[in-house]
């Protein structure tokens, strides 16, 4: 069908422009979630470093036997402030954190209601808990106050979405969703992976975007993409409900605790974010500079307002071949296609970094409307 996924092999670090294996040299890269360009920033790596020679290479151990370092601690401490909550519980990815939080919480007397385009991280959780799930449709709030009303039966309620979806790019409307909640007594979970570090004024995320940081009761986000791209996830809210984690949430138990290099990179990157929001704020202009060039230029880009630029195109062959072409003059994305998103909306995602430069994306725009035309995918 066209669907088959490779892998390409890249022969640097992370950062705006790459070298592949086999020879590829000077290709500007625009799929990375390296929304800050943290990845290869100078001062994130001289930080894993010294958290390296100081603390070692791993803990060969979870976090309750003895896998537990002061620099775990501070972390945690530093991500609760960040995002103004009570605590925060490490992990070794956000999928850890999401597969670990709904078992924790719910009980068969309650009820869990999901966007349909949620994660598939969110969906697995979901899955292993005992609880009575609902789904609705995308952003549809007519629909969740549906499923509310039916929801109320039971115990508890908790509503969970993504923050930022992250193959089409749109925003969840958090206002109407806490608003919602309040109203049919309901929590709020939010993913927050494609937000951290670069939504709202601050970088807190689409909370604060929105303006409902106070009403919006569970966060679980990654270190993995913004905050220096290395690994490791979290959640953070109201203490009781970390200290729950702690006790019962299976992926925190079961798995060994994060490397001392990347709680050193993770740290450094909050502290970085926390200083200044300059970089947090340099996203828009480039995201809005590129949006506009590929509108004109014919494209059809999902979302808004978000770095995650979906060029769609609706066919699955299409999308590989454009990609394999772009690649050829100089510019490294990805088609995605079934099952990644749904079948008939495959599409080119473009994800824009702050460390890209309005040159790399003139040139990106310039290779998709060549790209575009060859294929017939412009006229």
């Amino acid at each position: 069908a066209g669907t088959w996924k490779s892998e390409r092999v890249i022969a640097s670090r992370q950062g705006p422009h790459l070298h592949l294996a086999g020879g590829g040299a000077g290709i500007i890269n625009f799929c990375a979630n390296n929304y800050l360009g943290l990845s290869s920033h100078p001062e994130v790596i001289r930080a894993a470093v010294e958290a390296l020679e100081k603390f070692g290479a791993g803990l060969s151990s979870v976090r309750f036997i003895c896998g537990t370092q002061s620099i775990h601690k501070d972390l945690e401490e530093k991500i609760a402030c960040f995002h103004q909550r009570e605590d925060a519980i490490l992990y070794a990815s956000c999928f850890d954190a999401n597969a670990g939080i709904f078992e924790a919480l719910l009980t068969p007397e309650d009820a869990v209601l999901s966007d349909e385009l949620n994660h598939a991280s969110i969906i697995d959780g979901i899955r292993l808990c005992k609880a009575n799930k609902y789904r609705y449709k995308h952003m549809d709030m007519q629909d969740l106050e549906a499923k509310l009303k039916e929801a109320q039966k039971h115990r508890l309620r908790l509503v969970a979405t993504d923050g930022a979806f992250s193959m089409d790019g749109d925003i969840a409307p958090l206002r109407e969703i806490c608003q919602l909640a309040h109203k049919y007594d309901a929590l709020v979970f939010i993913d927050e992976c494609h937000a951290t570090g670069f939504l709202g004024p601050n970088g807190r995320g689409t909370d604060e975007l929105l303006g409902v940081m106070d009403k919006v009761t569970i966060i679980n986000s990654t270190l993995g993409k913004a905050l220096g791209g290395a690994a490791g996830g979290y959640t953070t809210g109201p203490k009781p409900l970390i200290d729950l984690l702690r006790q019962r949430s299976r992926p925190y138990l079961f798995s060994n605790s994060l490397p001392p290099a990347v709680v050193g990179c993770a740290s450094k990157a909050l502290d970085l974010l926390m200083e200044s929001n300059a970089i947090a704020q340099s996203m828009a202009d480039k995201t809005q500079r590129f949006r506009s060039k590929m509108t004109a230029a014919g494209f059809t880009i999902s979302g808004k307002d978000h770095p995650i630029c979906p060029v769609m195109l609706g066919d699955a062959r299409l999308a590989s071949v454009m990609a394999e072409d772009m690649l050829n003059r100089g510019i490294y994305v990805i088609g995605f296609s079934y099952p990644v998103v749904p079948k008939g909306k495959a599409r080119i995602r473009v994800q824009i970094s702050a460390v890209h430069s309005d040159e790399d994306i003139d040139r990106c725009v310039e290779a998709f409307t060549q790209v575009g035309r060859k294929h017939g995918a412009l006229p």
